[in-house]
């Protein structure tokens, strides 16, 4: 993979006094709420760098990241998790994954998202139209993947993932994912907070945190300040008696590499490997969809890999 430079001076300033990118996870509640507070601005600017997003498409897209960034609180080791929407609105769709390690990688369906009529609002919704949610987790622990799927209710990338996991799975879950821009349409702030319920956890707790989660100022903008993730876990739920349990690191990273890419053009059929050679193009550019990097291959390369 090769992560784009940030070359706009103005927001590396920027990046460089805020708190860095990370993952607070947190108890509440004496241990029956598990929380993860997500700080991701670096991550989304170079998610939207690399895949050459505009505004719509960075806001839909970077809140896809967090969501994937935040649920890696609840897997370990080499586990992965990932989901992706398919809808009828003009985004079509997306699909993201991030592993343990907090590294997050992930492309929309629709590169740029076309639109008839300006943008009024940062409602997603009417771009994401009927469709459906999938959420896959890839544990070390199982032979087979397990997959859940639920229609979408609400067009609301937060809330349609927290009713996936009151409808499949029957845990009762608050994300909220927010990125904020600045009036020439950089991102400046972007963060998430994940609440889900364990065991134990009281009805009154959850209601009283629900209505908090419903209520809370933009996190991008509180981050875009050069807010303290800790700072806020301690003052919003202090009321909650929070115990801050570990730090993940979180960024836009993605194992591709040009090695993958030459074991699947070796893999092609004879025939598509001979219509290349004939009618090229020259050099051949294979893109990785879920970091938008590119590699190249002469018409030599490309040569010695068919012939083996």
């Amino acid at each position: 993979m090769t992560k784009q430079k940030i070359t706009d001076n103005t927001l590396n300033q920027h990046l460089s006094k805020i708190e860095p990118d990370k993952i607070d996870v947190f108890l509440l509640n004496k241990g029956t709420v598990r929380g993860a507070l997500l700080h991701g601005t670096k991550m989304i600017n170079q998610m939207r760098l690399n895949h050459n997003l505009g505004i719509l498409e960075t806001l839909a897209l970077g809140q896809a990241y967090m969501g994937a960034g935040l649920m890696t609180s609840m897997i370990k080791g080499n586990d992965r998790i990932s989901f992706a929407i398919e809808c009828g609105g003009p985004i079509k769709g997306l699909s993201v994954e991030a592993n343990a390690d907090g590294q997050v990688r992930g492309y929309l369906f629709a590169n740029p998202i076309p639109i008839t009529n300006p943008v009024e609002s940062f409602d997603l919704s009417p771009f994401f139209g009927p469709g459906f949610l999938s959420v896959t987790k890839h544990l070390e622990s199982s032979k087979q993947p397990f997959t859940g799927q639920v229609m979408l209710q609400h067009g609301r990338i937060a809330r349609d993932l927290a009713n996936y996991f009151l409808e499949s799975e029957q845990i009762k879950t608050a994300f909220v994912l927010s990125v904020f821009f600045d009036k020439d349409g950089r991102a400046v702030g972007a963060g998430g907070l994940f609440l889900q319920a364990l065991p134990g956890a009281e009805a009154t707790a959850l209601n009283l945190l629900e209505d908090f989660v419903q209520n809370m100022p933009s996190l991008g903008k509180y981050f875009a300040t050069e807010g303290s993730s800790r700072s806020l876990i301690n003052s919003s739920f202090k009321d909650f008696h929070p115990e801050i349990i570990g730090e993940k690191s979180v960024a836009f990273d993605c194992g591709c590499t040009k090695e993958r890419f030459t074991s699947f053009l070796a893999s092609m059929d004879i025939s598509d490997k001979d219509e290349i050679l004939k009618n090229g193009p020259f050099p051949l550019v294979t893109t990785c969809h879920n970091c938008g990097t590119d590699y190249n291959f002469s018409k030599e390369e490309l040569q010695a890999i068919f012939s083996n």
